[in-house]
């Protein structure tokens, strides 16, 4: 048991998988109690009932998993006297390596025990039903445009080719067009959802202000930055992005090009490519830095992700401070000429 700056609290780490939860609950002596409990509704209970049993305060971190962390962490969040963190995977592997641990389900559990008990603790706070609904439906289109892009390259190598099926010609042509209208769907669905969310339609009319913006990116960006807490800073939100530069240097002789971490939303990173593509073309202020990028020798993907973390930066104070985009608050001190 350990005293925090309020009160003592157990440390717990839950290792999730589709159909199990491997439990590592902090016990006498530094010891570990660990159970298992099935990745339901029925066990989420059973595991609340189990960790309330000591009377203690628990505080638990868990990684993010998608949909098969999802319904755990909503469920002990909402359960009297636990806390729980939902934590990055890549940030629990970079603690995992530090305690030489075996890679085991009850391993990992008493890895995310310790961080735990160890690191500062971060509470996680559930998303709005609505931030949830539009982010599943954006994935959705995301997969469904995936899809799209597949059965198109294969249509068009098919074509291509003089001993090409035309019966398969025919059925590619029609999976195209049946993916067409579920995209064109999802995506009615996702405008109608925000469309009456007080929330959500302030920031999607903020988005489609700003140049290389569309609708459709301006779905996947939303879909993506509700779910994320009020409190966060900018740094954090480019962290949670990947888009934050890693360096790789060390003593005199290793100065390697620094290059963006990933250690974040891909989906996220996704939505911001095209933005920036278009918006480097179109934006005097994103061009003119762009341009002095590449004037001080940057490769050119690099410095486009530089204008990606640029937008995630202006699209943070456009939420913040409630008002469209402006180039020139992003970039005061810039020579539009450089654009030249």
């Amino acid at each position: 048991m350990h005293k925090s700056s309020a009160e003592a609290f157990l440390s717990c780490g839950i290792d999730v998988s589709a159909a199990q939860l491997v439990v590592a609950l902090e016990g006498e002596g530094g010891s570990w109690r660990q159970r298992s409990f099935t990745n339901r509704a029925g066990g989420h209970q059973a595991l609340i009932r189990w960790l309330q049993k000591s009377g203690e305060r628990v505080r638990i971190c868990l990684e993010a998993t998608g949909r098969y962390s999802l319904d755990l962490a909503l469920a002990l969040h909402a359960a009297s006297g636990i806390e729980v963190a939902v934590l990055n995977p890549k940030l629990v592997h970079a603690f995992a390596v530090t305690l030489c641990r075996s890679k085991t389900d009850p391993a990992d559990a008493q890895v995310l025990a310790e961080y735990a008990r160890r690191m500062a603790f971060q509470p996680w706070h559930p998303p709005r039903a609505a931030a949830l609904e539009l982010r599943a439906i954006t994935r959705h289109i995301a997969a469904l445009t995936q899809q799209h892009t597949q059965q198109s390259n294969r249509l068009h190598a098919l074509s291509a080719s003089s001993t090409g099926s035309g019966w398969v010609r025919q059925d590619l042509k029609r999976s195209l067009r049946d993916l067409e209208r579920r995209m064109e769907k999802m995506r009615g669905a996702a405008l109608a959802l925000i469309a009456k969310d007080a929330e959500l339609h302030p920031r999607w009319a903020r988005l489609l202000s700003m140049p290389g913006i569309g609708e459709i990116s301006a779905l996947s960006l939303l879909g993506e930055l509700a779910l994320l807490a009020p409190g966060l800073s900018v740094r954090q939100w480019v962290a949670h992005s990947g888009l934050d530069p890693a360096h790789h240097d060390s003593g005199s002789s290793v100065h390697k090009r620094a290059r963006i971490s990933r250690a974040g939303n891909r989906y996220l990173r996704r939505a911001l490519y095209m933005p920036a593509l278009v918006a480097v073309r179109r934006d005097p202020h994103l061009r003119a830095f762009y341009q002095a990028l590449l004037a001080r020798h940057k490769a050119k993907l690099q410095a486009l992700m530089a204008v990606a973390r640029k937008m995630l930066h202006a699209i943070f104070g456009m939420f913040r401070g409630n008002a469209d985009y402006d180039g020139s608050r992003l970039f005061p001190g810039l020579e539009l000429a450089a654009a030249a």
